[in-house]
């Protein structure tokens, strides 16, 4: 997210390996033989909560409060929260719940993306924010290239011919799109955009970039060309991928004004937030043939309204918001986040700490 950035580890300090998972030493530590702290969250399981999975590891280190043990209880749970583990953008937080956490240090948040709070009003409480921004980036590149290539191949028809009832025959000159020497424009050169070019490489793909500053050693480790102007990049490319944060200055960044720079023959994928993209404007690039065809796996709502005119268009492919989401991803970031939140316990210098510029 623009005007934010998360901070590394510092040499020299205390870091605890999640992966392997925590000593007993480190759960003393923590909680220096008094009460679990406290750590707010939406729900255990259901859509929005705290995933079955991770239940025993977090039980053995947090005491799990959910909303709905709050409302309930405000006076008495309040002042045993100090952190809240934020999975899905939930629980919601603004300043009325703030306000009733005197004790509250730190709001963890699953995934890179933070515009689901507003930092500066969390910051004005005392409240430090984390984020994982490390651990979705492969698996985001991964669903971005699985993205280009079905749909770059028509895969999705593909396989409705395959398994249909009425198919009889596979006709010979049924064909797809190519891949290997076509040209990808990567709008974003973060550490998902850069996961991507490395990706497009070995696919032999012409690679365009587009960012707010150069990156001459990525631009030069995977052959890049860097292009100042975003209009340029559009008008290159055959596949046009969105890899950037969402803020004031990205929302709806991809408009009506942008589609008419792409060639007819060009796919849109996203990977970003739906919101970086102008979701009227883009129907109507799909539905003229301003541009081929798009691959998206956020959008603005998420899910959209069931009668929304792109779950209805062919050249549509979308995705339920899924670039973290496999069991070992999943897993390296709830470690992350409780690294975090105890690090923030501790009063030691919070990992992943998100800072406003």
């Amino acid at each position: 997210m623009a005007g934010f950035r998360s901070v590394p580890r510092k040499a020299g300090r205390t870091i605890f390996y999640l992966t392997k998972s925590f000593s007993p030493n480190t759960i003393c530590r923590m909680s220096n033989g008094k009460e679990l702290p406290g750590a707010l969250v939406e729900e255990i399981g259901g859509p929005y909560g705290v995933m079955e999975e991770h239940v025993d590891f977090l039980k053995e280190r947090f005491n799990l409060i959910t909303m709905k043990e709050l409302k309930g209880n405000k006076e008495q749970l309040s002042e045993k929260i100090t952190c809240i583990f934020n999975w899905a953008n939930k629980p919601d937080v603004d300043s009325k719940l703030l306000k009733c956490l005197p004790r509250l240090k730190v709001i963890a948040s699953a995934g890179a993306g933070v515009d689901h709070l507003d930092i500066k009003m969390i910051s004005s409480y005392g409240v430090k924010v984390a984020n994982t921004p490390h651990a979705v980036t492969s698996s985001t590149a991964d669903l971005a290239m699985t993205l280009l290539l079905v749909s770059a191949r028509s895969f999705m028809e593909a396989h409705e011919i395959a398994v249909s009832p009425k198919t009889e025959r596979f006709h010979a000159n049924w064909v797809g799109g190519d891949i290997t020497g076509m040209t990808l424009g990567i709008v974003g050169m973060g550490r998902i955009g850069y996961k991507i070019a490395q990706r497009a490489k070995a696919f032999e793909m012409k690679i365009l970039y587009h960012n707010r500053q150069r990156r001459l050693e990525e631009e030069k480790s995977v052959g890049a060309s860097y292009c100042e102007r975003l209009d340029d990049l559009l008008q290159q490319s055959d596949y046009v991928m969105l890899a950037v944060n969402l803020s004031p200055e990205t929302e709806k960044l991809i408009g009506k004004h942008e589609f008419q720079m792409m060639k007819p023959s060009a796919t849109l994928i996203n990977i970003s937030r739906g919101l970086v993209v102008d979701q009227e404007a883009l129907v109507e690039a799909l539905q003229t043939g301003q541009i081929k065809a798009a691959a998206l796996d956020v959008t603005y709502p998420e899910p959209l309204p069931r009668d929304h005119p792109l779950l209805k268009l062919r050249n549509v492919i979308i995705t339920p918001h899924m670039g973290s989401a496999t069991f070992q991803v999943r897993r390296i970031m709830m470690e992350n986040m409780v690294q975090s939140m105890i690090d923030a316990i501790n009063n030691l210098p919070v990992s992943y700490e998100v800072i406003a510029n």
